[in-house]
């Protein structure tokens, strides 16, 4: 695990999920000590936005999978709740529309990756052309299996490029599903998530399992690693989350301020041969 917190997928390894344990907290943890933690990491995760931007150096790029209910939309809510919106944007990818289909797979989403000094989040992504399109038979299998070494080859273009490339996946058990489907039935202020797709999706759960463990392990890259988060609990997968993403950001930071610093000096440098050319009038 990384830091104790999210199982990184390494490399050559063939996935079985049945192997993790989507209720991991990590024992000794407590919700109200992750609160506390959630407040520092947001701090330093909007430090760590600033330089980005500022530097325009590199973009990160940050994809959220998971089932149904698995919390995508709440990780989004609450890991980036302290960042610049200026500086993040978040694409939600649905149906493909027809121009989109008249393209090949990977057309839609290279026009919404994110630009230097700019983080993106996908909510879903381009592994839902390995998921739903196998779990429903859209394309042939032939065409979903080649997708594999396709998606590699374009996350390395967008790593060889300067996007940080982040991938999470979001791991629920079928019980901890059904738990939070009837939530939502039952409670009147979440009724408006309510999908009776969802409901019907959940009798192709063991077929998705395979899909997502084929994704995770043909798709693993020392470039655009995996990362399995327990999502059963929402307080520890936020933490897991912020903190993963904190700490591979960390990495870039003396490399972003010395580029500031040294767009100071120059822009210093600058400003001196101006004024000297004014005095000189």
């Amino acid at each position: 695990m990384i830091n104790g917190l999210v199982w990184s997928v390494k490399n050559g390894e063939s996935v079985k999920l049945k192997e993790y344990d989507p209720g991991y907290t990590d024992g000794q943890m407590k919700r109200e000590d992750a609160e506390t933690m959630m407040v520092q990491l947001g701090k330093e995760l909007g430090e760590l936005q600033e330089l980005l931007f500022a530097a325009r150096q590199q973009s990160v790029l940050m994809v959220l999978q998971g089932m149904d209910t698995s919390g995508k939309d709440g990780t989004i809510r609450h890991v980036f709740s302290a960042i610049n919106p200026q500086g993040c944007i978040v694409h939600a990818f649905k149906q493909p529309t027809e121009i989109e289909l008249a393209h090949d797979f990977l057309w839609r989403v290279h026009a919404v990756t994110p630009g230097k000094g700019v983080i993106g989040i996908f909510n879903r992504s381009h592994y839902e052309d390995v998921l739903i399109a196998r779990v429903h038979d859209l394309v042939p299998e032939k065409v979903w299996r080649g997708r594999y070494e396709e998606i590699n080859h374009f996350e390395r273009l967008l790593v060889d490029n300067g996007t940080i490339l982040l991938k999470f996946f979001l791991y629920i058990s079928y019980e901890e599903q059904t738990e939070r489907l009837q939530a939502r039935v039952q409670e009147k202020d979440k009724s408006w998530k309510i999908s009776a797709s969802d409901f019907a999706e959940r009798k192709y759960w063991k077929v998705y399992q395979e899909a997502y463990e084929d994704a995770l392990s043909k798709c693993n890259t020392d470039a655009a690693p995996w990362y399995i988060v327990p999502a059963n609990h929402k307080w520890y997968r936020n933490l897991a989350i912020a903190h993963t993403l904190v700490h591979e950001l960390r990495k870039y930071k003396d490399r972003w301020t010395a580029g500031l610093q040294e767009r100071g000096r120059q822009e210093l440098e600058m400003l001196r041969h101006i004024q000297e050319e004014q005095k000189a009038k």
